[in-house]
C-alpha cells in the first residue's frame, strides 16, 4: 500500500527512560525513510510538561501519536495514560504502549487506562525496526487521526 505524503511532518512522543531504546526507536524511524519527529522525554513528568507546553518544552507541537513505556521514574507508563486519557484536550491522542513487560495484568491495566495498543519491544534490531515501521504505518498513514482530519490543534469541545 503506497504511503500518503503528509502535508507536514508527524509528531511523535517517546516517552522512553532508556537512553539506549530511545536512540534505537530514532534509528528505526531513520531505517524506514520516515518524515516523522521524534520527541523523547525520560517520564510521564516530562511527557505532561510536553504536552503543556512548560518550561523548556514551550514550543513542542502536540503530538499526532505518543509511544510509551510503562516502567519509568517519577510518573510511569500507567500514571501517564492515566493522566493522558483523562484530559480533555489530550485524550484523543493515540499511546501506543511500548513496553518489555509481557505481564497479563500489565496488559489488563493499560488497555483499562485506555491505551490505543500493547505492543513488546522486540530484543532482536531488524525486529524493533519492521515493529516501528508497522506502528507508524497504521497509526500515521492507514489511520484517521482527529487533529489531522479536522487540521485543528485541540479537539472541538476544547475550544
Amino acid at each position: 500500500m503506497p504511503r500518503k505524503q503528509p502535508e507536514r511532518p508527524f509528531e511523535i512522543l517517546l516517552v522512553e527512560d532508556s537512553p539506549g531504546d530511545a536512540r534505537l526507536t530514532l534509528e528505526a524511524l531513520a531505517e524506514n525513510g520516515s518524515r516523522s519527529r521524534l520527541h523523547i522525554v525520560r517520564d510521564g513528568v516530562e511527557a505532561c510538561e510536553f504536552l503543556h507546553r512548560r518550561g523548556k518544552f514551550a514550543d513542542a507541537l502536540r503530538p499526532d501519536l505518543i509511544l510509551l513505556d510503562l516502567n519509568m521514574p517519577r510518573m510511569d507508563g500507567r500514571e501517564f495514560l492515566k493522566f493522558v486519557k483523562g484530559a480533555g484536550a489530550f485524550r484523543h491522542i493515540p499511546v501506543v504502549v511500548l513496553t518489555t513487560s509481557t505481564s497479563p495484568t500489565d496488559i489488563w491495566d493499560a488497555y483499562g487506562l485506555h491505551a490505543n495498543c500493547y505492543l513488546t519491544k522486540p530484543v532482536n534490531l531488524i525486529d524493533y525496526v519492521t515493529l516501528i515501521r508497522c506502528v507508524e504505518e497504521h497509526w500515521l498513514d492507514l489511520a484517521h487521526l482527529p487533529q489531522a482530519a479536522q487540521g485543528i490543534l485541540t479537539s472541538p469541545e476544547d475550544a
